[in-house]
């Protein structure tokens, strides 16, 4: 039997009705193991409350705590599960993806959009198929199973509030599918995730501006003071309103001068960014210090960021990590 350990964080699936009405993660790790005997016949399980939060309240720090836990305990299990609020799990997985790199064992997030402690919803089965997933000889990496879909951290995204089917893979196939119990593998573990890679450092020093029309560009220079770096969130392929003769384009250019970097993303949900389709656009792209995000997720773009800017204070340098593909971040 294969070992496999639950890192438990809290979320919907290990919550209880409070006395004000509301749901609040208060299962243990050991509870949630309770709640599905049929583990027991599949692997040899530990567990581990690492904390017990509404994944809102989930972020760098948390991140941090998680990666560091696998990295204490890798030689030891087979594999790992961490349950998980479904809010910022596409956070929590891409973070993961950039800071356990090329793992040749699992590292599994799962969830649900309703609480184990209730009965007859998607908890169990989450957690059964990412514990039978985890256990299975062609897991690999940082990924996301849920609804019977096993999704790329660096591609998860929620894209629906309150179904079960809540999680999907963008732009890229989902790596292996659930028929039932049986697992169906789609994508291979790369040849490279031989030796895996731990990194600790993240800075958060990012901020996600989303472009609407009217914008006025006046924001852009108060952030200078608590930010390195600017994801711009455009129209369409991207772009900025009234091109290079624009008060966007001015603060964008005088952001870049001060040494910092701006990525341009699309608040479009696929396909991604383009910044030489159009005028307004290509002018934007030749300044120095400006990146595309392309098509990776905007999860995927902001914690991408802030684990470059971890790893460096030399823009070309975050340039380069922030531009070079991980785990199928971008293609």
């Amino acid at each position: 039997m294969k070992r496999i350990l639950l890192l438990a964080t809290g979320g919907t699936i290990a919550s209880r009705p409070t006395a004000a009405g509301g749901l609040a993660p208060m299962i243990t790790s050991d509870e949630l193991l309770a709640c599905v005997p049929e583990l027991a016949g599949v692997c040899h399980m530990d567990a581990v409350q690492l904390f017990n939060l509404d994944s809102t309240s989930v972020g760098p720090a948390q991140w941090a705590q998680i990666a560091a836990e696998v990295r204490r305990r890798y030689d030891d299990y087979d594999g790992f599960v961490i349950t998980h609020g479904t809010d910022t799990m596409a956070y929590t997985a891409a973070a993961l993806s950039y800071m356990i790199q090329q793992s040749p064992k699992p590292v599994v997030l799962t969830g649900s959009q309703k609480s184990i402690y209730n009965r007859d919803t998607d908890a169990r089965n989450n957690l059964y198929r990412a514990v039978l997933y985890a256990c299975h000889d062609t897991a690999w990496g940082v990924q996301l199973v849920f609804d019977g879909k096993v999704i790329l951290g660096t591609r998860a995204r929620k894209t629906r509030t309150k179904s079960f089917n809540a999680f999907s893979s963008i732009d890229y196939p989902n790596t292996a599918e659930f028929r039932d119990l049986r697992l169906i593998p789609f994508l291979p573990r790369p040849a490279e995730y031989g030796q895996v890679r731990f990194y600790e450092k993240l800075d958060p020093s990012v901020f996600v501006l989303r472009l609407i029309p009217g914008m006025r560009a006046d924001i852009i220079p108060l952030l200078a003071d608590h930010c390195k770096a600017l994801i711009l969130e455009s129209f369409g392929v991207g772009g900025l309103p009234g091109g290079d003769d624009g008060e966007l384009f001015a603060a964008v250019r005088d952001w870049c001068a001060a040494g910092r970097l701006v990525v341009f993303t699309t608040q479009v949900p696929h396909e991604g960014s383009d910044l030489g389709v159009y005028e307004v656009g290509r002018a934007a792209k030749a300044l120095p210090g400006v990146l595309e995000a392309r098509d990776m997720t905007p999860e995927a773009a902001a914690v991408k960021l802030m684990w470059a800017l971890g790893q460096s204070c030399d823009r070309a340098e975050v340039s380069r990590l922030f531009l070079t593909p991980v785990q199928f971040d971008v293609v």
